[in-house]
């Protein structure tokens, strides 16, 4: 069911929005929401095709909101939102966009994996906000295309589905598929579609009647940088906590760190204890034990599987450090509501 959008009142300029491309017919977007879904990467998603309908006066774009059974669906936030329908076999589309968030590592629904696959079939362009891009997988559906996720599961999905391509960009859109890091990058993503659509001037404002000064392209960074992270501008230690979030699998030693930015190990310690007020050690560790928890909480990994992808020398010694940190051990913390922590 889509929804009507009225024309404004001047059909000229609304035209000229749209390069004289409206004539064609509408696009058929369906957005299926699965439980505990991101409502902010979803309506990132759906608000700027309801945008560019207003500003060119033409039902450029349709969609439907489906559910795997028809009920309303409660996102993460405890919202509850109606949908449209139930998945059913007659439905046919243009793009369908999988809208999910906390718990999607674990979720498998044979009868969403075959609708999702003979959309595909059928020539429907297939993708997804936040983390619906494990029930893309799941289905089967990324192989061969370049794909993306938030950043926080990136690590997980990786280990998942080592022979995919994920990356850390913000969306991609390679072939009849798509993919979302999520929250606010769903903007940036279907601006880009909007823009391939109809034209770079519509894409923009869109993009002004949401406040959103820059359409990001796709490489943009997930992540804020460290430098406004840490609040920190000194630019060796800079160098070096990026150094060592690039080698948590295969930590390197403090004197490699220090080299590698032109320091002293002493030099190196007192950088540490002066911005972050503790040492370079701590600060490694810190890093390593939260990929640590990300994976626990994200997947079916052994804890001696999580503890070798984080750089510790064995489950015992990984057990250790982890309980003097979280004052659990790793299996009380997987066993504690582990879809909790997961973001989006």
């Amino acid at each position: 069911m889509s929804r009507p959008i009225p024309p404004p009142s001047k059909e000229p300029q609304a035209a000229a929005l749209d390069g004289g491309r409206g004539q064609r017919p509408p696009e058929r977007f369906a957005f299926l929401l699965v439980s505990n879904f991101s409502i902010l990467a979803f309506t990132s998603a759906l608000e700027p095709l309801r945008a560019a309908n207003r500003l060119t006066g033409r039902e450029l774009y349709t969609w439907t909101l489906l559910s795997g059974d028809g009920d309303p669906v409660r996102a993460s936030s405890g919202v509850g939102v109606l949908v449209d329908a139930a998945l059913a076999d007659e439905q046919r589309f243009d793009t369908v966009i999988v809208c999910a968030g906390l718990g999607a590592e674990t979720m498998r629904d044979s009868r969403i994996e075959g609708w999702l696959r003979r959309l595909a079939r059928q020539g429907c362009r297939v993708g997804s906000v936040s983390t619906g891009t494990y029930i893309l997988a799941h289905a089967g559906l990324l192989q061969n295309v370049l794909c993306t996720i938030h950043w926080e599961s990136l690590p997980a999905f990786e280990e998942a589905f080592p022979e995919l391509e994920a990356t850390a960009e913000l969306f991609e859109i390679d072939s009849h598929r798509m993919t979302c890091s999520g929250g606010t990058a769903s903007l940036d993503m279907m601006l880009s579609v909007i823009g391939l659509d109809h034209g770079r001037e519509l894409a923009t404002k869109v993009a002004e009647q949401f406040i959103h000064e820059r359409i990001r392209n796709r490489d943009d960074k997930q992540r804020m940088a460290l430098r406004a992270r840490l609040a920190v501008s000194h630019p060796k230690l800079l160098a070096v906590i990026a150094i060592m979030e690039e080698h948590i699998e295969d930590p390197l030693p403090r004197s490699d760190l220090a080299r590698m930015a032109g320091l002293s190990t002493r030099q190196l310690e007192r950088l540490f204890r002066r911005y972050l007020g503790k040492t370079p050690t701590r600060h490694y560790l810190e890093l390593r034990l939260d990929r640590a928890r990300l994976l626990l909480a994200q997947t079916s990994l052994s804890v001696l599987e999580v503890a070798t992808a984080c750089g510790f020398v064995s489950a015992s010694h990984f057990s250790k450090c982890y309980r003097e940190f979280y004052n659990r051990s790793p299996r009380e913390d997987r066993a504690a509501a582990p879809s909790s922590r997961t973001a989006l």
